[in-house]
């Protein structure tokens, strides 16, 4: 009898770590695109519902989905609604902190949210983490007072906002895992812009400021190319490598939106904004590089299990 094959980890391909990189920086375009308006006075709603009906032809653009329309259909519809949701109270959060807030900031905490997923994943997903994880959870937390400062005059309603987007999309989050293991990714994909964007569908007659020149419609529609585009190459990317091999890249948006806050509103992040985001970093590595080990002293268990029990066969 053959012996058990081992699990070998391969080198992640360059061409998925740049459409992960591609795709932080289309979703950097995004969030600076977002503030750009709201800040030029067009309503918040539109802003959303643009981004996320443009998404929707895109995607279906892209995908191809005249010519296997089945991809799509779902399999638990009122899940892919709820999940829309979450991604809708995301979406407006996240657009009315950038209104307030610098992008590095809104992004920092946002960056919070991995640690946040890791801590419901227990009681919601079966998946406990280990008191070094907490650990590393409670120094991510530190890093968001750092960047708020509660009861120090920074602490304001952007901050809110921003909490609220991070939580809305940590349950999205949770609902992507719990789904993907039903429903296929092209339907996930499509969902995920069509169910935001009927839900905001009712509440776009309450909203009057529209663009009122070409410029501000071309970067209002280039939101749902930026969204569009951002979750294809996403989707690229976790078709050729693993989630855990990517897992370090979303990180680099930091940077982008440190650059781009600069570039295009003149704004560079007071020192305990970076102080703050580093510590969040930091901590999220930690809980990918303390996954990672554990998914290989797993594997390397069942190796040798598997062993054990071909000997004895």
């Amino acid at each position: 009898m053959s012996a058990p094959q081992r699990h070998v980890e391969s080198a992640t391909p360059p061409v998925a770590i740049l459409c992960m990189l591609s795709t932080y920086v289309c979703f950097t375009f995004l969030d600076t695109s977002s503030k750009y308006l709201v800040l030029a006075g067009i309503s918040v709603l539109v802003v959303a519902w643009v981004r996320f009906a443009v998404h929707v032809i895109l995607v279906g653009t892209l995908l191809r989905g005249w010519r296997q329309p089945m991809r799509f259909r779902p399999v638990n519809l009122p899940a892919h609604i709820l999940r829309g949701a979450f991604l809708f109270g995301s979406t407006i959060f996240n657009v009315l902190a950038l209104k307030s807030l610098q992008l590095a900031g809104t992004t920092s905490i946002y960056f919070f949210g991995p640690m946040v997923i890791t801590a419901l994943a227990g009681p919601l997903l079966g998946e406990w983490a280990g008191w070094r994880r907490w650990l590393a959870i409670l120094a991510a937390f530190a890093g968001v007072l750092i960047i708020t400062r509660p009861g120090v005059g920074v602490f304001g309603i952007g901050h809110l906002f921003a909490l609220g987007s991070m939580l809305s999309n940590c349950f999205y989050v949770i609902m992507t895992r719990r789904m993907s293991a039903t429903e296929t990714s092209e339907s996930l994909i499509l969902f995920s812009a069509l169910a935001p964007a009927l839900l905001l569908l009712p509440l776009l007659p309450f909203s009057f400021s529209l663009p009122h020149d070409g410029w501000h419609w071309f970067v209002l529609l280039m939101l749902g190319v930026f969204g569009g585009v951002g979750h294809w190459l996403l989707v690229q990317a976790y078709r050729l490598a693993t989630t855990t091999a990517l897992a370090p890249y979303p990180y680099s948006q930091m940077v982008w939106m440190i650059i781009s806050g600069w570039i295009v509103f003149k704004q560079f992040p007071d020192r305990w904004t970076l102080v703050g985001a580093a510590i969040i970093v930091a901590s999220g590595l930690y809980i990918v590089h303390r996954e990672h080990r554990l998914r290989l002293r797993s594997r390397a268990a069942s190796d040798v299990e598997a062993e054990a029990l071909a000997k004895k066969l």
